[in-house]
């Protein structure tokens, strides 16, 4: 498998690791690995599966929180990639893959939160934030619509809202996946 990954063949190097698997299905290794030429191909579903069966076997393995966050943030989800790191970053806190991969977070989410995007990135950002489970329970709290409402309407509300940890956490996301937009 790793041969066939340095060649850059890697639909053979995921056969040869699914047989390792096969043969070890405790091998963190190897489902990091496939993760890794699931990445390369653009399987990223597949990638994210591998990535996390890595940390189930060994939660202390960085590696896996590594692939797993960078897929997340190949597929834009900036917020998850990022939590995925720092948690990585628990097990190995001087960890520069790691360490790398929250910066790049930081900056993607930030970019968003100043309002740089493209009219379009904001779409598409805007449309797989609606698809996310966590957003769709965030605006369809009717306390949070409250605090939504307040926030065009009443900023001094707005600002005693934002006092409360969970409140300030949804609206983070809330900015995070374009959705609210501060200005």
């Amino acid at each position: 498998g790793n041969g066939f990954f340095k060649e850059q063949k890697y639909p053979e190097a995921v056969k040869h690791y699914s047989e390792a698997i096969k043969r070890n299905p405790n091998d963190v290794r190897a489902y990091s690995n496939r993760a890794a030429c699931y990445t390369k191909l653009g399987a990223l579903p597949e990638g994210l599966k591998d990535a996390e069966k890595c940390i189930e076997l060994d939660p202390s393995f960085t590696k896996g929180y590594n692939r797993k966050g960078a897929i997340q943030f190949f597929m834009k989800e900036y917020d998850k990639a990022m939590e995925t790191y720092q948690e990585g970053l628990k097990h190995d806190a001087k960890n520069q893959e790691l360490l790398d991969g929250v910066k790049r977070c930081v900056e993607q989410i930030n970019k968003a939160n100043r309002g740089d995007l493209t009219p379009d990135e904001l779409k598409e950002r805007q449309a797989k934030a609606m698809q996310d489970p966590e957003v769709q329970n965030i605006l369809s709290d009717p306390v949070m619509r409250q605090v939504l409402v307040d926030f065009q309407e009443n900023p001094k509300a707005a600002q005693e809202h934002m006092k409360i940890p969970m409140v300030m956490n949804k609206i983070q996301k809330l900015v995070s996946a374009g959705i609210v937009q501060v200005r």
